[in-house]
This record gives structure tokens, sequence and C-alpha cells, in this order.
């Protein structure tokens, strides 16, 4: 879990107030209703509970009502942040959150003196490449069959890299 300072609530246009905190086992029901209901093949409970077990940054982003909105997961390994899944409620999308993620992952990563910030996103998610492409992700690299897809085939993945 993170241990680094949260931020002040975030003033939203549409959706008010919003905070980030730390994800925490209690989260984890409303978390994987996210994930199910915005990936073709989601995260399982169990993967969200090792991430928290393994001590990787994981934060939550809620409105001021307490409603969860989206939350991303960051490995730390040596001088490189790890961006493992960064997600933001269907109903929700494309109100900027996603960047108010991206933003918070980062700051992350910057206080814990990371260098980069590596991830893949699969070759087929050409609206989340594009996103990650205007935040500043340059694409270093594919990894073949890397992500499961439909009818027990394999999807390649863009891998992306930021300097931080």
């Amino acid at each position: 879990m993170s241990g680094t300072s949260l931020p002040q609530p975030i003033a939203h246009p549409q959706l008010g107030a919003l905070q980030f905190a730390a994800m925490e086992a209690a989260d984890l029901d409303a978390v994987v209703k996210i994930e199910q209901a915005v990936y073709s093949h989601p995260w399982s409970r169990g993967n969200f509970q090792d991430s928290l077990y393994s001590g990787y940054q994981a934060q939550t982003l809620r409105a001021a009502q307490g409603l969860l909105l989206g939350y991303f997961l960051v490995m730390l390994a040596v001088d490189e942040a790890h961006l493992l899944n960064v997600s933001v409620a269907a109903a929700y999308q494309h109100q900027g959150l996603g960047r108010l993620l991206l933003d918070q992952a980062t700051a992350v990563a910057r206080q814990h003196q990371m260098r980069s910030m590596l991830l893949e996103v699969r070759e087929s998610n050409q609206h989340a490449a594009k996103v990650y492409r205007r935040y500043g992700f340059t694409e270093i690299g594919r990894r073949k069959n890397y992500y499961p897809a439909a009818n027990q085939t394999r999807e390649g993945a863009i891998v992306m890299s930021l300097p931080l």
C-alpha cells in the first residue's frame, strides 16, 4: 500500500471534490466491480490482493460522497516505476479522471525517486495508447502474445515509457 502523502481534495468541475487514498482490502469489492465492467479480461480479486500484499503503490480516487471513480497500481523496482493498472469507472470516463490518476501515479513514482515509468497497453486499445502518448509516454517496444484475448488467443502489447 502507498506510504506516500496524499494530496488535498481536488476540485473537479463536474464531480466536485475528489480525494486520493491508499487502496485497502476493504476497497476490493468496488475495485473488482469496476475492473470487470471496463475490461474484457479483468484482473481477479486475487491479483489485487497480491498487489496490496506485495506493497505496490495502490491508490483509489473517490468523489466526496465516497463513490469510487478509479484507481491505479504501480510497482517500484530499482529506479523504474511500472504502471500495472489504471482504471476509471465506465460512467465517469472522458471527464479528465484518467489524467488525474496518471498525474498521481507519476507523482508517487517521483516521490520514490524513480527515473522513468513503464507500461503496457493492448495493441487494439488505440484510445488508451493515444492518451498515454498525449501524456508524454513514447513507444519503446512490443510484446507479442502478451494479453489474453477472445477465443483463447493472445494479443500483443505496446510497451511505453515516460522519463520522470
